[in-house]
């Protein structure tokens, strides 16, 4: 007989953000149609998608881009296009709640049904991503969504160089793991240039867990006024998605825009997952150095 399994087609989308949302919002309407029409059952958009990546300066005007995760409009609009396509998306934004700002994601399901948000758990601080001046680290642990087409796990740029959350999302059962993305050049030192070592890092959550990883990044460069002149990032792009063995099965260039897709069988994916045994052998009793800082004191 033959195995029909459930299978998922999966995208990616990659394009290069103005600092004009309406526009940006409407290039990620439009990219999402055209992965429809491939075939697409979930679309990833990259992080902060509605304009520049203002994190590249220290800015209180930036500060007011931040909006109520209720009735937030471009969640809004997404749930209309989720629901009008059948699709599944996931959506970056700017998150305002009361006296405290995240980096967020909110899931909507293929009916336009809002399943939740994905507060960013890990925050960068360093020249040009500048992070820990506007977002809070998140509060909302690692989180999976059921969604009509797969349990997922997603997470948030910075997220991505840590495998334990692509291993805490993977214990809850996420089949696939989504991380929206803006990485690119360094901006004191153009020569940095991470974009493999970037690569590998999911490859490896990828195989590490045996479930396939979809990330999304943006092209473009963006210059940003700061306190000390002009700061400039040339995004990397080079957006993929990986099999469950960490294999890239799909990925754009650093200047094109983009739309990748892939299928997957996740019912063949889990008997793998099952029978390969990284999961049945784990040692949770050996792992209480892992909730240390410097190896050897329990974090209170």
């Amino acid at each position: 007989m033959e195995h029909k399994g459930r299978k998922v087609v999966v995208s990616a989308l990659q394009f290069a953000c103005t600092d004009d949302v309406s526009t940006n919002v409407a290039t990620a309407e439009r990219l999402v149609r055209d992965a429809h029409k491939l075939g697409a059952n979930i679309v990833l958009i990259q992080e902060l998608f509605e304009g520049y990546y203002f994190c590249q300066a220290q800015r209180e005007d930036f500060i007011q881009r931040a909006k109520p995760y209720k009735d937030h409009p471009t969640i809004t609009r997404m749930q209309r296009l989720a629901k009008e396509l059948g699709v599944v998306i996931p959506v970056s934004f700017f998150e305002e709640a009361n006296n405290a700002h995240y980096n967020s994601v909110a899931i909507i399901d293929a009916d336009g049904t809002d399943l939740g948000v994905y507060r960013k758990s890990h925050i960068p601080d360093g020249p040009g991503y500048e992070e820990k001046f506007y977002f809070n680290p998140g509060d909302t642990g690692f989180k999976v969504f059921q969604t009509k087409y797969a349990k997922i796990g997603v997470a948030i740029c910075w997220d991505q160089w840590f495998p334990e959350t692509a291993r805490a999302m993977a214990l809850q059962g996420a089949e696939i793991l989504f991380y929206p993305t803006a990485i690119g050049s360094e901006p004191h030192d153009q020569s940095i240039d991470s974009r493999e070592h970037w690569k590998r890092v999911m490859q490896g959550h990828a195989g590490a867990n045996l479930v396939p990883l979809v990330a999304s990044n943006r092209i473009g460069n963006e210059i940003i006024e700061t306190e000390h002149g002009k700061s400039e990032i040339k995004f990397y792009g080079n957006s993929f998605i990986a099999g469950p063995t960490g294999e890239i099965v799909s990925i754009a260039d650093d200047k094109e825009e983009a739309v990748l897709i892939a299928g997957f069988d996740l019912d063949k994916i889990k008997s793998t997952r099952h029978c390969w045994g990284v999961f049945r052998d784990r040692r949770p009793d050996l792992y209480k150095v892992l909730l240390t800082l410097d190896g050897k004191n329990p974090v209170p």
